[in-house]
């Protein structure tokens, strides 16, 4: 009897022991796959592109990767609803012929005194808000004059650049705003996003290296959207390219047994607990009582996000130089065809939270750079904007989350008309 007892407990501790793994497995997988998936877990290195996804990919480009593209019209749903209630905030986003953002308050003019553009990532483009709530729609009404907007969703300092030599010959402009995140530290040492952001499989991309203190171009392999499809035969460029793939990837790269990728963080449970609820919440069209899932979920997706932060943190003091260079041929470009460079740091909602704490990822760079290049003007938004205490109210409130809102966009245009345009044909400001 007590060997029946004994081969008992041992039965039920591996039922037990295999159940976790079970559900982990489950957990992981449902939850960590794709974009907007739990942000430290990765499953497999080459997800399969099935053709509707890539067909959806309409920003191709086989030079940049990616890049909105001319007279297009898209509106996006930004969440700020609960299930069952009626949709509340659609955005629009509209470009012009040039593949700019479009800027409602002022058109084109030729023979304009001020001619100024933008360029960058999500931060410069103002996603998350209308066309017509956009900083650069703002400072054209205070500069009486079109402000053009070439930002791009998730480009690193080394795309934006790209942007630029591609487009100003085609539209010239006497002030050039570069402005990115601090997450262009990782964005431009990545080859194919996937490596660094997980789920980001149709993100691949050009990028510069340096090499005995000059850049060097590695361009982007990929030159037909279909080989998107067949990345698994580029693994050997992509990896040997892209510095996150040893760095980043392969250490979150989940495996068995995956009880111990699951259970490591208390936010993998969290996430996929508020998950589940609000997949049944969206599914029954009802409300779970007392809790906004949407809400928890953010919240441990800012938590998780911080090993990435401390990560990028870290990419800042290795090649920072890197960075700087880029800066450099941003200057170079702009003596060569005779305009004002401006570069602005904006800061994400996830290093916000961390920075409140720790001090700028970034450290004293852009002090640095002010220094080597005279003839740059540099900006630190973050000191700028503030938050009085309340970081998270610079940005929107619900949807994708960590964009600047409407009323900050503002705040940022008149930041640039004090720090940039107080000299510049003060007559026509608003």
């Amino acid at each position: 009897m007590r060997r029946l007892r004994s081969a008992a407990r041992r039965i039920t501790v591996v039922a037990g022991v295999a159940l976790v793994e079970l559900v982990s497995y489950l957990s992981l997988d449902r939850y960590g796959r794709g974009l907007n998936s739990i942000p430290t877990v990765v499953m497999e290195e080459f997800p399969e592109i099935d053709k509707e996804l890539l067909e959806k990919f309409s920003s191709f480009d086989p030079e940049l990767g990616w890049a909105p593209q001319p007279n297009t019209t898209k509106q996006k749903d930004t969440g700020e609803h609960l299930p069952g209630e009626e949709v509340r905030t659609v955005v629009t986003y509209s470009t012009d012929e040039y593949g700019s953002r479009v800027c409602p308050a002022r058109d084109r003019d030729p023979d304009a005194d001020l001619t100024v553009s933008t360029f960058g990532d999500s931060y410069c483009f103002c996603r998350e808000v209308d066309d017509d709530e956009t900083f650069q729609n703002y400072l054209a009404k205070n500069l009486d004059t079109h402000v053009g907007n070439y930002g791009g969703g998730n480009y690193g300092l080394d795309q934006a650049l790209l942007r630029l030599k591609r487009v100003y010959p085609d539209d010239p402009s006497d002030y050039v705003c570069m402005i990115v995140t601090a997450s262009s530290i990782a964005r431009i040492l990545s080859v194919w996003k996937h490596y660094q952001e997980f789920g980001n499989v149709l993100a691949v991309k050009p990028r510069y290296t340096l090499e005995d203190g000059e850049l060097k171009l590695i361009e982007n392999p990929i030159s037909e959207k279909e080989d998107l499809r067949h990345l698994r035969g580029y693994a050997d460029f992509l990896r040997s390219n892209d510095y996150h793939y040893e760095h980043w990837f392969k250490p979150h790269l989940a495996s068995f047994p995956y009880t111990d990728d699951f259970l490591r963080n208390s936010d993998h449970v969290r996430y996929s607990l508020y998950s589940a609820l609000k997949e049944v919440e969206e599914k029954f069209e009802i409300d779970v009582p007392g809790i906004d899932c949407g809400e928890r979920i953010a919240q441990a997706n800012v938590r998780l996000e911080q090993p990435r932060v401390r990560y990028h943190e870290d990419l800042f003091d290795e090649h920072e130089d890197l960075f700087t260079a880029i800066l450099g041929e941003f200057v170079s470009y702009a003596e060569e065809q005779d305009f004002t460079p401006v570069f602005v740091m904006v800061q994400q909602l996830r290093y916000a939270t961390y920075e409140e704490e720790h001090g700028a990822i970034y450290g004293d760079l852009l002090d640095r750079i002010d220094e080597q290049y005279s003839d740059l003007v540099t900006i630190d938004m973050a000191n700028h904007l503030g938050g009085g205490g309340d970081v998270e109210s610079l940005y929107v409130d619900r949807g994708e989350g960590g964009h600047y809102s409407p009323e900050t966009n503002e705040r940022m245009a008149d930041v640039l008309v004090d720090e940039v345009f107080a000299d510049e044909a003060p007559e026509q400001h608003a």
